[in-house]
């Protein structure tokens, strides 16, 4: 099983470590992209800062990201599980797991990353600043990038188990499942039910998402197929209704009353 998270817009800078080694992080069919788009990021916030926050949608109290970006290739780097924070994060915590927890995070997630395609949890990484949407001067959009590689290092990653894919919109254009993967690929949307009527609320669908990957983690359960995945989360104590295949994947709605 392999579990694809988004990445959060908020990061925690380290204060020391290791500078960034591409030819370390998993995943290296993905190199040559990420060193495109480091290269790129790196050099329109260092020779041009007003026109770096412009596009990375940067207000004036958020100029020293700029400066983090132009910084890049020096800055310290930490663990990405560290690095990222936010509601999905606070609710996974990936700091609070069980060593056999920890140990399986490493193997089954994946980290979805505008600037590195996938991290796993033990990848070292600088703190950044680059959304899904945005396009960069000289290089074009970011999600274009990443549609042209990242199927190959995603469908290694999952090998023959099932991908469970929790990634927000901006993030699923990255790249698509194909027919061949599409039996094994289960997609979870969180449906917030209210006096009898369901709506996805952004907090709601974040912290369960966190909290279902913990849960999955803490248990050991390594479900194969999106049935199997459905049933493994109604034992832990989720409403879970399945919706028909499809050639994207099947939908699992997990409806909870609260957060």
């Amino acid at each position: 099983m392999l579990i694809l998270l988004p990445p959060s817009e908020g990061k925690t800078a380290p204060r020391r470590g290791k500078a960034l080694d591409l030819g370390s992080l998993s995943s290296p069919s993905l190199t040559t992209t990420r060193t495109t788009l480091l290269e790129s990021l790196v050099r329109l916030c260092g020779d041009d800062p007003d026109k770096a926050a412009a596009v990375l949608g940067l207000g004036p109290a958020q100029r020293d990201l700029v400066q983090r970006n132009a910084d890049l290739e020096d800055a310290p780097t930490a663990r990405a599980d560290a690095i990222y924070t936010g509601v999905l994060y606070d609710a996974l915590g990936f700091d609070t797991l069980s060593t056999g927890a920890r140990r399986r995070a490493t193997a089954r997630v994946a980290i979805t990353s505008s600037l590195f395609g996938i991290v796993r949890p033990g990848d070292r990484i600088p703190a950044y600043r680059l959304s899904g949407d945005a396009t960069l001067p000289g290089t074009g959009s970011v999600a274009g990038a990443w549609r042209e590689v990242l199927g190959g290092a995603v469908t290694e990653a999952v090998g023959t188990g099932l991908l469970v894919d929790l990634r927000s919109g901006t993030y699923a254009a990255f790249w698509r499942p194909d027919a061949s993967l599409a039996r094994r690929v289960a997609t979870v949307r969180v449906l917030h039910e209210s006096a009898g009527k369901r709506s996805v609320v952004s907090h709601f669908n974040k912290a369960t998402k966190g909290r279902i990957v913990r849960a999955l983690l803490e248990d050991g359960a390594n479900p194969r197929t999106p049935a199997a995945l459905a049933d493994t989360l109604t034992r832990l104590g989720w409403t879970v209704e399945t919706g028909e295949p499809t050639a994207k994947g099947t939908q699992l709605d997990v409806v909870v009353a609260e957060v």
